[in-house]
């Protein structure tokens, strides 16, 4: 039998990459956690890391056992959480969203779910879906409203599917223009007819996809700084400091002093949907703020 302390260490060696990192955050002695790595490979009869100059790294079966281990851990955070709602003694629903989301679909969801529900206790965290979806797949969480550009999200652990995905809308990104640019009182326009123009960003995660979007009109874009923040990026557009590229459902269309035009297809958008475990903690919960923020969706 595997140990699950053992399997806990694994972990944290794998997620700092020596024996010594991984000690002072279990708050453990490196010999210690060289003991319990050693006692695993004598349990699973395998080397499970292999040691160098440079750091540990994981062997083909210390790469399963992770892959088990995470599993695992998320099944006991789970259960941990439905223990605690039974303790409890009243019902939860936990929301996980990124921001602009959360701000022009949750409200109107949540204001008729609360109404047919005034029993539960509702939780909302902000996040991005690369810290929701964990939440999501532990039981933190009961569902997140979530993002991608390109690629899908990941809703796979090791090679089982835990998560699902359903669509919500397209967001299509239009660029912000100071008022007074020469382009702010067209209906749309080419993104290559921006080449000369410096960029500010309202998310990391549009960088990468604003370059290839630039390469493919023929340039190369010049960033003048970025935010985590879309409104405060179309302050700074305002400002004259540059433009911006902004998701439909993140525009402050009273905001003064800027010009919202969109983009001529290919228009680049962001998929946002929501993102639901596989084994919900209350699945009649679950399904109805989901129908809830479907139907929010489908209005905007």
């Amino acid at each position: 039998m595997i140990d699950v302390q053992r399997l806990r260490v694994l972990r944290e060696v794998a997620r700092q990459g020596s024996f010594a990192k991984a000690a002072a955050a279990l708050l453990f002695t490196p010999s210690a956690v060289s003991q319990q790595i050693a006692g695993l490979e004598r349990s699973v009869g395998a080397p499970v890391v292999e040691r160098s100059t440079r750091g540990v790294v994981l062997t083909e079966p210390g790469r399963l056992l992770l892959e088990a281990a995470d599993v695992v851990f998320a099944e006991l955070r789970s259960a941990q959480e439905r223990i605690d709602r039974i303790a409890a003694g009243r019902p939860r629903l936990t929301v996980a969203t990124f921001s602009s989301g959360g701000r022009r679909l949750l409200p109107e969801a949540l204001t008729a779910f609360v109404a047919a529900h005034p029993d539960v206790e509702v939780n909302v965290l902000e996040r991005e879906p690369e810290d929701a979806l964990p939440l999501v797949r532990e039981g933190v969480a009961d569902l997140a409203l979530a993002y991608h550009f390109d690629g899908p999200l990941p809703l796979v652990q090791g090679d089982r599917p835990v998560l699902e995905w359903t669509p919500l809308m397209e967001d299509p990104l239009s660029v912000v223009l100071p008022a007074g640019h020469r382009l702010a009182g067209r209906e749309a326009v080419e993104l290559a007819e921006l080449a000369g123009e410096r960029w500010v960003l309202g998310c990391s995660k549009t960088e990468a996809f604003l370059r290839r979007y630039a390469e493919r009109a023929g340039f190369e874009p010049v960033f003048a700084g970025g935010t985590s923040d879309y409104f405060f990026a179309q302050a700074l557009v305002a400002a004259g400091v540059s433009v911006s590229l902004i998701p439909e459902v993140a525009l402050d269309r009273s905001a003064a002093g800027v010009a919202v035009v969109p983009i001529r297809p290919p228009r680049p958008a962001r998929h946002v949907g929501l993102v639901t475990s596989r084994r919900p903690a209350d699945p009649g919960l679950v399904e109805g703020l989901a129908g809830l923020l479907v139907r929010a969706a489908g209005r905007r």
